[in-house]
């Protein structure tokens, strides 16, 4: 790709979009960014060459808008909240989709011949991308400085207890992602606390809070077994380590060359003010 090309990136919530589109700027890219309402931030209108805010079920003005622009290659960055867009009132029906959105999730929630996991939604929306000759490329393919790298992150390594915990979890969390169920795991005492499923993993984290007082437990979140790296990578930030420390988390283990750091250094800084350790691991 031509440093003087046209790159789209869909923004959904989070930094993650934000950290994308200030990468492509950088590498000399023109960026071009189709806003999830209710989910980007504002600030990426400041980051982008054209922005256009566009619904999330409007698949078919989200590709003509890029194709107006030039755009042959996109991104798709940031979370999405798939339980408010699918489960509330009407579902994703509410969100008034286009007629190309509409064709691409017939075999989904009308015909039901496909699920709606992530993985079949995701993949659902690059083909239809694809239709159309724009091709879905990672994220992390331009923010490489996001993917964490092995080793331990934090000054405090996991205790003993803690290091047994990660290896039950980390089973378990595999285990999960071949099912599409979540990426997480709460663990404490080789016990599952917690398993992240529709909510997130912030949401798991305060619930193990609630089902776990005592605190001391460690989250693990880790990639699905075939996981595609252009949609839906495990992602921690300071945001995590905050909800962490207030539900009493003790250590936290992601998975090394899959995962997405935001924020990298205030992670850390957050997690060191807290006693929180962060291993990173294959």
């Amino acid at each position: 790709m031509s440093k003087a090309q046209s790159i789209g990136i869909v923004a959904g919530w989070g930094e993650y979009p934000l950290a994308v589109a200030r990468a492509l700027r950088e590498k000399g890219y023109d960026v071009v960014v189709a806003a999830v309402h209710g989910h980007a931030s504002k600030e990426i209108e400041s980051l982008a060459s054209h922005v256009r805010w566009i619904g999330v079920c409007k698949l078919g003005g989200m590709q003509k808008f890029f194709r107006q622009h030039g755009v042959s290659h996109v991104c798709l960055s940031g979370k999405l909240f798939k339980d408010k867009i699918l489960f509330h009132g009407w579902g994703w029906m509410d969100h008034y989709p286009d007629w190309e959105c509409v064709k691409t999730m017939l075999p989904h929630f009308f015909w039901r011949t496909h699920d709606t996991t992530d993985n079949s939604l995701l993949g659902a929306v690059i083909t239809s991308f694809g239709r159309c000759g724009i091709m879905t490329v990672p994220g992390t393919e331009f923010a490489t400085q996001l993917i964490a790298q092995e080793g331990v992150l934090t000054r405090r390594k996991p205790s003993n207890f803690e290091r047994d915990d990660i290896e039950f979890g980390w089973t378990i969390a595999k285990k999960m992602g071949g099912l599409d169920i979540g990426q997480s795991v709460t663990v404490r005492d080789r016990t599952i606390l917690a398993v992240e499923a529709i909510e997130g993993t912030d949401a798991c984290i305060v619930r193990t809070g609630q089902i776990c007082p005592r605190g001391g437990f460690t989250l693990v979140k880790v990639a699905k077994p075939e996981q595609d790296m252009r949609f839906d990578l495990p992602t921690i930030g300071p945001q995590t380590i905050e909800k962490m420390a207030l539900a009493g988390g003790k250590a936290i283990a992601i998975e090394a060359g899959k995962t997405i750091i935001i924020n990298r250094e205030e992670t850390i800084r957050c997690a060191e003010e807290h006693g929180i350790a962060i291993v990173c691991r294959n």
